[in-house]
């Protein structure tokens, strides 16, 4: 049952086998996924792209990635070159055929004269604000423009004085003439080209007007031949104008299909409101690794594989809804527990003095990479008189259920011995400074004559450890809706990054790599380049080893609500 589940195909690729049998597109599949280079591309951007690009894998097709550049005022190379990194990173190629809207200036342009001389578009002096006001509401029908009805050659005059540059920003517009009493707003003359005296970051000064998107979209897809044109749902609606300016032109006309776009609770991805958290110092920058960005999560440590799992897991439905982030966070888990190897490492650091322990004596204790793969073998770690536990690996007043470190209790350490807590000593206010225990000498390995303990502890020695900066990231957001009321920012999570500074790590990863490990019972971590410096390391925790969330969710049910 599970696995035919997994093997139905999508409402998408339904049409598209229809398509097929009948030979509508001579048994082409074209697609593209067409980012505006606003602002970095997130995680929901990745569901597109898999999508897009996985449709023309899977049928053999193409698959263009086109760079929606209408607007100079947002768009900036740097975002150009984000995008096609974030691509190429997720494991795509459009061989080598980079498409830009910019580049069907003039062919847009070209379409617009002829729409003006069909009578089917005319420059509006109406202000953005009057155009606004005149258009009406779902129940009450529009109001057309004073210079509706222009001549032709009027109309192709002033379009023509547009383009030169000959007024201001908003001082006219060039909208299609359809229909102001149509019972979808987008149909009641939209406008096709605005003025806006900008520079753009590909064709300089060369143009002075713009094309709007909806005039862009359908034209572009037309040039580049597209089959299937694959929006978001918001996109539903345009879709009626999507047609009507392809069959005024009588220009190859591509099938656009919506689907429903990615949602996830605890997360924004509104690419204008992640640009606030961006300009407003909120986080460090596109790539934070606690930004659902494509970018952030590469730097988080998510990798291609996880995210196109992910993707291919949530599916493609035609009805909106909201994915739980541990999903995502889930696959990522899967595919590490697989390969990252294991290492102890202490980040809040405790001391444990053995007393019964010889001075001076440095034993190494076999420990296993990776218990999920067999080929990855063991490695040896160092033994010492002292050692560092966690802090919260130790309470001296312990509660009931409390199975860790207390005085009088043993505790096995994880790869080596059974430890018993002897005595507490404190500093003069009275603070935990260092533990003294004895250690059991037959208990190497973590057995005893059969004794059981109920807590196992990670441990560091403190001789060989490694000094490191440890940043624990969690949510960026503390309520499942942080966008409820328009209120973003004041969700944001106070303890969505905490900074270890003084953590310590086995010597082994003195020469760590790019690569994910697993602090055992803390979670994976990685080695970030960003924050390390010539004395320090810094590792940043891609995800924990469970989800904590339904815990705090119980507990703070209140607070999160309010």
């Amino acid at each position: 049952m599970g696995e035919n589940r997994i093997m139905e195909k999508n409402f998408i690729q339904k049409i598209i086998d229809e398509d097929n049998s009948t030979n509508k597109w001579n048994n082409r599949v074209h697609t593209r996924f067409p980012p505006e280079p606003n602002g970095y591309l997130h995680i929901g951007h990745a569901k597109s792209i898999c999508l897009n690009f996985g449709i023309a894998q899977e049928y053999e097709g193409k698959c263009n990635l086109r760079f929606d550049d209408t607007n100079p005022l947002k768009e900036e190379q740097e975002y150009v070159n984000s995008i096609i990194e974030d691509v190429q990173w997720l494991g795509f190629d459009w061989e080598n055929r980079p498409c830009f809207a910019s580049d069907y200036f003039d062919e847009m342009h070209t379409h617009a004269i002829r729409l003006i001389n069909k009578g089917k578009a005319y420059v509006c002096d109406q202000s953005n604000e009057e155009i606004r006001d005149c258009r009406g509401t779902l129940t009450n029908p529009g109001k057309e423009s004073p210079f509706r009805n222009r001549t032709i050659n009027e109309n192709l005059s002033l379009f023509e004085c547009m383009k030169n540059g000959k007024y201001e920003n908003g001082e006219k517009t060039l909208r299609a003439k359809i229909d102001m009493s149509h019972p979808n707003l987008n149909m009641r003359d939209p406008v096709i080209y605005r003025i806006l005296h900008s520079e753009h970051h590909r064709t300089g000064k060369k143009w002075c007007i713009y094309p709007m998107y909806d005039w862009a979209h359908g034209l572009e897809d037309s040039i580049e031949k597209i089959t299937h044109s694959l929006c978001t749902l918001e996109f539903e609606d345009h879709r009626l104008l999507y047609d009507w300016y392809l069959n005024e032109l009588d220009i190859y006309h591509p099938q656009q299909i919506e689907f429903a776009r990615l949602n996830i609770n605890f997360t924004i991805l509104s690419k204008r409101k992640l640009k606030k958290l961006v300009d407003e110092k909120y986080v460090d920058g596109w790539d934070d690794p606690r930004m659902p960005t494509i970018s952030g999560l590469r730097r988080r440590g998510y990798t291609p594989k996880s995210i196109r799992d992910f993707s291919k897991n949530v599916g493609i439905t035609k009805r909106d809804s909201i994915i739980d982030i541990v999903r995502l966070e889930n696959t990522l888990r899967q595919e590490l527990n697989k390969h990252a190897p294991r290492v102890l490492s202490v980040i809040d650091p405790l001391k444990i003095v053995i007393t019964n322990y010889p001075d001076g004596e440095e034993e190494m204790m076999e420990a296993i990479n990776n218990p999920e793969d067999i080929n990855s073998g063991t490695r040896y770690i160092p033994f010492s008189k002292e050692i560092f536990i966690e802090k919260s690996d130790f309470m001296e007043d312990p509660p009931k259920k409390y199975f860790r470190l207390s005085p009088g209790r043993e505790v096995r350490l994880r790869y080596a011995y059974f430890i018993t807590c002897t005595d507490v000593i404190k500093d003069g206010d009275g603070n935990i400074i260092e533990i003294h225990c004895t250690y059991d000498p037959e208990s190497k390995g973590g057995t005893a004559d059969g004794r059981k303990v109920k807590a196992t502890l990670h441990w560091v020695s403190a001789p060989s450890a490694i000094n490191a900066e440890v940043r624990l990231y969690d949510r960026l957001f503390i309520k499942e809706n942080p966008d409820e009321e328009g209120k973003f920012l004041e969700n944001l999570n106070p303890n969505s990054c905490i900074i270890y500074h003084n953590a310590k790590l086995e010597p082994s990863l003195k020469s760590a790599s790019n690569k994910t490990y697993q602090f055992e019972r803390l979670g994976y971590f990685k080695k970030d380049e960003s924050y390390s410096n010539e004395t320090t390391d810094s590792f940043i925790r891609v995800v924990s080893l469970r989800d904590s969330w339904a815990r705090f969710l119980k507990q703070n049910k209140n607070v999160i609500k309010k």
